[in-house]
């Protein structure tokens, strides 16, 4: 039988794209029926007369009428609401010591990749800005098969077995009696929830922080979540730890505007991955692995299996491997982004699971919903899953089968068919489990090891700076807040002191109670039989007690780079065109964006007579919507003095810690601002007030001056 030659990930030319992509181009054709009959008229029924009724035999109106009906899909019970994109991966030097994947082994191979983001809890139309965890998965189209990474925003997760998964979206989801609230936690049966099972404290400190509100999907980091295994050419394992690092930076916005964007434009980071690879400015993440020996895998605080721990950088350093770039968006939504199956159990070779009980409900869990969703066992031939790598085995028929395949045999063994398609040795490719040895008794029961549910939650916690701890502060007051049940708002106070004591105290006084200490409720993931001691709650001492990488403003992956970053120049008839020039040019050459933002769309004047066109309206801009703000001068400017759009606008950047520059009259107007003027002598360099456009661009740099907030 013949066998493929072609490099790993070689799959950029067009007859590959074309599989995937399978695309129908309608330009200079005829209209036809689903099966290729031209259509004269597409606007009337057939009838019986012009005012008579609708007559059966009209098979297009049927044809039509009938798919329509059928469009709709089930949604994804999670993740369901999502974005994606088309792109690319590239090793950067051999991995051959650690795995024999061969999509890792050859630095000169682009292997295409479809890299879909997500929000876990609202429906497909809730909005992108929801204080939620955010999906990271990525399909790379290997000559091995495909490989899906498919893991989230943050490194750990809610609970430590896939028992209890269910229980936790259930939890999480709109109440049943009443549906609300959608794509929030903040409501009694997530706390309810949450406060009994403080195996979730490490992962509630993340949800509550920066991380669960990011700027940008391009500006969030990735994880694997669990602990999987690299597997070399001569069987020698090691675990391994996914990490994306964004080359952009990772960057949040604060609640307060995470609630504005979504009253303004609920696509917020969906428009803005769209917008970023249109214009040729291409999202790049580098890959990173942490690599643990087989040997040590006992030396840690922490278990490797438990999904709500993490391995500190700190302890085991990030070794970057390659990098991702995303260069060009879904053809159709539906077909690829809705379509799109991932599934952690979809591997190649020289990459392996370990026995974390999580990723272990996972392997069923994921096959079980793309049946539902996507209606058959065929979901693998939907052009956006189809893999590159040749395709050959005795699976036949089902429903809505696409290939067509020949000859007699679909059974193995077989000598009619000449033994074909026949089984690969390891050397030749063949996919071989790592030979773990396993001898145990079949129990339901939960390792010693994972009782350890504080530590690491206090790790978070004690990593992030002043500023970030007081957004964790104000979440958890939102969120407990909206809790209608004492008892419930109690139990989690009493589980954020095991935490912390100055947090549980802040979120207490917020919250109008007290901090009471009562027993610590057993983990509930462990049988009614279990021992109550082996089980208790612990908090063990930590090699490593504050870890930069945690924190988003500490984060080493935060850039000075200004590229991509959206300037809203507030301006009207007469605006001083030179001024505007100046700003705009020097941003434009350092890669940020600039939108004119006005009274009206169409044109504004210059002062010196030139038209100059509108992006957006004040109608429907605002600050939460961009990066910083600059008002130019000119004598028109000044008409703008008693707008309150321009006033919200200027206030609102100036609360979440924004950029903000002025000239001349723009700044005369910016100072007049009262949330500006009460500031005094105390503005900060975030508040450029002149031409001195290389400050304003070094501000920008920053991202924000997060001392502000004391300010307002």
């Amino acid at each position: 039988m013949k066998k493929s030659t072609s490099k790993t990930g070689e799959a950029l030319d067009p007859k590959l794209q074309d599989l995937q992509r399978n695309t129908s181009d309608a330009t200079d054709q005829f209209m036809t029926t689903d099966h290729g009959v031209r259509i004269n008229d597409d606007n009337n029924t057939l009838k019986a007369g012009e005012r008579g009724p609708s007559l059966l035999e009209d098979f297009i109106m049927r044809e039509k009428i009938t798919h329509f009906d059928h469009e709709r899909i089930p949604e994804r019970i999670v993740h369901a609401r999502g974005s994606a994109a088309h792109g690319y991966f590239q090793v950067y030097e051999s991995m051959e010591k650690y795995t024999k994947a061969g999509f890792l082994q050859d630095p000169s191979i682009k292997t295409p990749v479809f890299t879909r983001f997500s929000t876990v809890a609202g429906s497909r139309g809730s909005t992108d800005l929801a204080r939620d965890v955010r999906g990271f998965s990525v399909k790379f189209y290997t000559q091995e098969g495909n490989y899906d990474l498919v893991g989230n925003n943050m490194p750990v997760f809610f609970i430590q077995d896939a028992m209890k998964f269910p229980d936790l979206i259930h939890a999480v989801k709109p109440e049943p009696h009443h549906e609300m609230p959608q794509a929030a936690s903040a409501h009694d049966t997530f706390w309810d929830f949450i406060s009994l099972m403080p195996e979730s404290m490490h992962m509630i400190m993340w949800a509550m922080s920066d991380r669960a509100i990011p700027r940008s999907l391009r500006m969030m980091e990735g994880f694997g979540v669990h602990t999987f295994r690299f597997i070399n050419s001569k069987n020698e394992s090691h675990f391994v730890k996914f990490h994306w690092k964004p080359l952009q930076g990772t960057h949040s916005v604060t609640w307060d505007e995470a609630q504005k964007i979504s009253g303004k434009n609920s696509d917020f980071h969906r428009q803005d991955l769209w917008e970023a690879i249109d214009t040729g400015n291409f999202p790049e993440w580098e890959l990173g692995v942490q690599l643990i020996a087989d040997s040590d895998e006992f030396n840690f605080t922490y278990d490797l299996l438990d999904p709500t721990k993490l391995v500190p950088e700190e302890e085991v350093p990030v070794t970057i491997i390659g990098k991702m770039v995303l260069n060009r968006n879904p053809d159709n939504f539906f077909a690829e982004t809705e379509q799109v199956a991932f599934h952690p159990g979809h591997l190649v070779p020289g990459i392996d699971f370990t026995n974390d009980p999580l990723l272990q409900g996972r392997l069923f869990s994921y096959t079980d919903t793309q049946l539902s969703r996507l209606g058959s066992p065929n979901f693998h031939e939907i052009p956006i899953n189809r893999t590159v790598a040749p395709m050959h085995n005795n699976q036949r028929d089902g429903h809505m089968r696409q290939e067509i395949n020949t000859g007699r045999v679909s059974y193995q063994p077989n000598s009619l068919g000449g033994g074909c398609p026949y089984q690969a040795k390891m050397k030749e490719g063949g996919f071989v489990s790592f030979n773990e040895r396993v001898d145990a008794q079949k129990v339901r029961d939960r390792s010693e090891s994972f009782s350890d549910h504080f530590s690491q939650a206090t790790l978070f916690f004690n990593s992030q700076t002043d500023v970030e701890k007081n957004h964790i502060i104000k979440a958890l007051r939102f969120e407990l807040g909206k809790v209608e049940t004492e008892v419930i708002r109690v139990r989690m106070v009493a589980l954020l002191n095991q935490v912390d004591s100055t947090l549980a105290e802040k979120v207490a006084q917020g919250l109008g109670i007290t901090v009471h200490n009562p027993e610590i409720p057993m983990n509930k993931g462990v049988g009614a039989d279990a021992n109550p001691t082996k089980y208790e709650p612990k908090t063990i001492p930590q090699t490593t007690l504050s870890s930069d990488a945690l924190s988003v403003i500490k984060n080493p992956t935060v850039t000075s780079s200004i590229k991509t970053k959206q300037i809203a120049f507030i301006c009207a008839d007469g605006v001083c065109n030179a001024s505007l020039v100046n700003y705009k040019n020097a941003l434009e050459k350092k890669g940020a964006v600039v939108k004119i933002i006005a009274p009206h769309l169409g044109f504004i004047k210059s002062e010196e007579g030139k038209k100059i066109k509108v992006d957006q309206s004040l109608l429907i801009a605002a600050s939460v919507l961009f990066d910083a703000v600059f008002i130019p001068s000119g004598k028109g400017i000044v008409d703008l003095k008693e707008s309150k759009e321009v006033a919200e606008f200027i206030t609102d950047a100036f609360k979440h810690c924004k950029v903000i520059g002025g000239e001349e009259e723009g700044a005369a107007l910016i100072q007049s601002i009262q949330i500006v003027k009460e500031a005094g002598k105390k503005l900060d360099e975030g508040v450029v007030l002149n031409k001195d456009t290389t400050a304003y661009i070094k501000a920008l740099g920053k991202h924000r001056f997060w001392e502000r907030e004391e300010l307002v």
